[in-house]
């Protein structure tokens, strides 16, 4: 009896040449499977199936992963602000963790005593799909065929012609990863330090001109309504990204270091995101104090960069998670913004939690909670260690 092998199938060249080579070089069962997180159409997944079942796949299965991923990862990516290195929303690489978890347990239910998948030797995703693995099934062997046995394209397509699969595989121009969080683009002028993408590389492209006024509703943390219809919050980010997509919103290049120690360079598109993201924390300025903000802000950088780097099940994640949940209990309010081609402004917010409170004073106008003379003697006080300072070091 053949041993099975389930392969992380996308329906591309790499991971198309794995399939026959699995079956006819390793003599295993094929199993494929893909984990949705919001990156293609039912359309889409009916065409990667019968592309992996004509390749000779015992069995293929589409794993809907979207709801998961938002409450185990986007759930805290808003209520932290991420933006790796002030920019990026981790579009690509936090849903990584959430796709090879669900094919653990698609791996687990087929009985399989290998995992495959097709990434090359270059990139993060290999580290963050092996990981799991060697943490959470260290008995399951894993096989990446393009990394093990460093072929070029044309050795891909040459070998899948020579098994009688003779497909068209166009290269195109642009690597594009779409996912419900943001879609990753990168082309030969993401490869250098200078180089803009064209406006056709895009998946989304400009139509409307004008300007569009919109409102976010959060109800502790979390996007609850848009234009004051109340919706879910994956369904929420779906209906955000039609609309703001249309004004090529979101669109910027994120520069960082790699998990392998390379320092790399992407394009992406994200609207929905850097939408909520933004919206959310002018949100939290109004409502949660200087010291609440600031530790936010260190604990959710460090929460980011963890995930960024495969170790999403480090237990200190469940920490800060913990941490996160607690600071957005006051999180609550309704947020105006305006889309404009290629940008967007946060205009205001309102909140009954709103901190910015007229009945203690409007700042630069008139202060009701303490007196001038008040002022005077708090000045002396906070001034005293600086004095001390420089009444022992006068020369400084």
């Amino acid at each position: 009896m053949k041993k099975k092998v389930v392969l992380a199938f996308s329906g591309g060249l790499d991971t198309s040449f794995c399939v026959p080579w699995l079956i006819n070089e390793k003599g295993l069962e094929v199993h494929t499977v893909i984990v949705n997180t919001g990156g293609f159409s039912n359309e889409e997944a009916k065409s990667i199936e019968a592309r992996a079942l004509q390749l000779g796949a015992s069995t293929h299965t589409c794993i809907d992963a979207v709801d998961d991923y938002y409450s185990r990862g986007i759930k805290y990516l808003i209520f932290g602000n991420v933006l790796k290195n002030n920019t990026y929303p981790l579009s690509v690489s936090s849903e990584r963790f959430f796709q090879a978890m669900a094919i653990l347990d698609h791996v687990k239910e087929v009985g399989a005593d290998f995992v495959a998948h097709g990434s090359t030797g270059a990139g993060n995703d290999q580290v963050r799909f092996d990981l799991v693995f060697e943490v959470l099934a260290p008995e399951v062997q894993i096989i990446a065929p393009i990394r093990e046995l460093c072929l070029s394209r044309q050795q891909e397509i040459d070998y899948l012609k020579e098994k009688g699969f003779d497909f068209s595989w166009e290269k195109s121009k642009y690597s594009i990863n779409q996912g419900i969080w943001g879609t990753s683009v990168g082309g030969v002028e993401t490869l250098k330090s200078s180089g803009v993408l064209p406006e056709e590389a895009y998946p989304s492209q400009v139509t409307d001109r004008g300007t569009k006024r919109i409102t976010l509703k959060f109800e502790k943390g979390e996007p609850i309504a848009l234009n004051g219809e109340k919706m879910a919050p994956v369904a929420l980010i779906h209906t955000l990204h039609k609309i703001a997509s249309k004004y090529g919103i979101g669109r910027d290049v994120h520069v960082g270091d790699t998990i392998i120690g390379t320092k790399g360079r992407v394009a992406f598109e994200a609207p929905a995101p850097l939408i909520i993201v933004k919206a959310h924390h002018l949100l939290e300025k109004h409502v949660l104090t200087k010291q609440q903000l600031y530790w936010k802000e260190q604990l959710a950088n460090w929460y980011g960069q963890l995930m960024h780097e495969a170790q999403y099940l480090e237990p200190v994640m469940r920490n800060i998670e913990t941490f996160l949940n607690d600071t957005q209990h006051y999180v609550t309010g309704e947020v105006e913004i305006e889309l404009r081609p290629y940008h967007f402004a946060v205009l205001g917010c309102s909140s009954e939690y709103d901190l910015m409170n007229s009945k203690f004073g409007e700042y630069g106008e008139i202060n009701k909670s303490f007196s001038g003379q008040d002022v005077v003697g708090f000045t002396k006080v906070i001034a005293n260690p600086l004095k001390i300072y420089y009444t022992i070091h006068d020369n400084d």
